[in-house]
């Protein structure tokens, strides 16, 4: 590969997770210090993620592997998307910034897809290549947290207090601007769909997978994905509100360690996978859900605030260990025909309904304790604990341990 187009894979990554990263790590804190939203509402507002994983297979699927280049769409996209970002900084009230954040994220969750279909096709040998540019992404993301924290300082007590957290959706506005311009000098990706091929809703929705469902151990799997995703929908919507409450300095910047150990994980990933197999990988990852909640539950600001590091540092074996081995563990199962159509299944189901469920209840769980009083954030931690211990036990008492799975394969 040209080194002049590895830069440009690797600069369109950093910005499209630069601009992800550099507002929605921080919304429930914005929602909750600026716009007095309620926890139902901040509910609703991350919920606007799963309908965007819903409906991004349509766009995808639909329109840009049929009719359009790849990188065309990425700009038009991430342009509407910075004037919509721009829409959510002048919003007042949530009423106001809802319909926003709707729009902007059933328009954003398709350019994942864009991205890397823009990526592969520039590839002649992707297993090798594509970490290396994936990972430019990690470090946009990382980017946005540091500079929320240490360069703007927008999610320190008295900048909460002045509302200055509005900034990140400027701040995201001007990078989704800047992607938006940036994709139509991407390499040209055209539709990947014949002219005059049928494409099916089933197709669409990766729905001829569901026969793997018929195979007891992956029916497991499937299930305790879509389980996982109620303790992940609570780091993603209270991690940093909590953080910024219990006065932990420097929270969005912090939290950035989570993405750091993600690269760090992924790189150990083979090793656990190698030494340990499919099964003990799964359940260590769950292990790792439970520890971080229960951290979060007892830790604190003062002397024990190593126990919050330390339930940020383990995002990243949460992650990696369970959706990337899972990706892999899909990727065997599935076979060469229905290789996209199980990953588009599972992300669906995992993204999509998993993640909708999980906010729910995690606002419910907030409101609910929220009104009891007490040692509120010690309750509402331990819940996904619970729930990550028994998803855990179930997942380890009935998945059949399983011949070892090729890494490569998914990697």
């Amino acid at each position: 590969m040209k080194s002049s187009i590895r830069f440009k894979l690797s600069f369109m990554m950093f910005l499209e997770f630069f601009v992800w990263g550099g507002w929605f790590v921080t919304l429930a804190t914005y929602l909750t210090s600026n716009l007095q939203a309620s926890d139902a509402q901040i509910s609703s507002a991350f919920s606007t993620q799963c309908f965007g994983a819903i409906i991004a297979p349509f766009i995808i699927g639909l329109i840009a592997d049929r009719y359009f280049n790849a990188e065309k769409i990425l700009g038009i996209l991430h342009i509407a998307g910075a004037i919509l970002m721009f829409q959510m900084f002048r919003a007042t009230d949530f009423s106001g910034f809802y319909p926003y954040v709707f729009v902007y994220m059933i328009l954003y969750m398709p350019t994942l897809a864009l991205v890397n279909s823009v990526s592969f096709n520039q590839m002649t040998n992707p297993e090798k290549d594509f970490g290396n540019i994936r990972v430019w992404g990690t470090l946009g993301w990382i980017v946005a947290g540091l500079l929320i924290s240490y360069a703007f300082h927008w999610d320190n007590e008295a900048s909460l207090k002045e509302g200055l957290m509005k900034n990140t959706f400027l701040m995201t506005a001007i990078a989704s601007l800047a992607l938006g311009l940036f994709s139509f000098a991407l390499p040209k990706t055209p539709p990947k769909a014949k002219k005059g091929e049928k494409v099916s809703v089933r197709e669409v929705l990766g729905l001829d997978a569901l026969k793997l469902l018929k195979d007891r151990n992956y029916l497991i799997f499937f299930v305790s994905s879509v389980l996982i995703c109620v303790p992940l929908a609570f780091y993603y919507q209270y991690a940093n509100p909590f953080l910024s409450d219990i006065g932990l300095a420097n929270p969005t910047g912090k939290m950035t360690f989570g993405q750091m150990s993600e690269v760090l994980f992924m790189l150990l990933l083979p090793v656990f996978f190698t030494r340990f197999g499919l099964k003990k990988t799964l359940v260590l990852a769950m292990a790792a859900w439970v520890v971080r909640y229960l951290c979060f539950a007892y830790g604190n600001a003062g002397e024990l605030s190593f126990m919050l590091i330390i339930g940020i540092v383990l995002h990243g074996a949460c992650y990696d260990f369970f959706f990337v081995t899972g990706q892999i563990y899909t990727d065997n199962k599935a076979g060469e025909k229905h290789k996209s159509a199980a990953q588009g299944l599972i992300t669906l189901a995992t993204y999509g309904v998993g993640m909708l469920v999980g906010f729910y209840i995690a606002g419910m769980i907030s409101e609910m304790y929220k009104a009891q009083g007490g040692e509120v954030w010690k309750h509402i931690w331990t819940f996904p604990a619970i729930i990550a211990f028994v998803v855990m036990a179930l997942f380890a008492i009935f998945f059949k341990p399983e011949k070892k799975v090729a890494i490569d394969q998914g990697a």
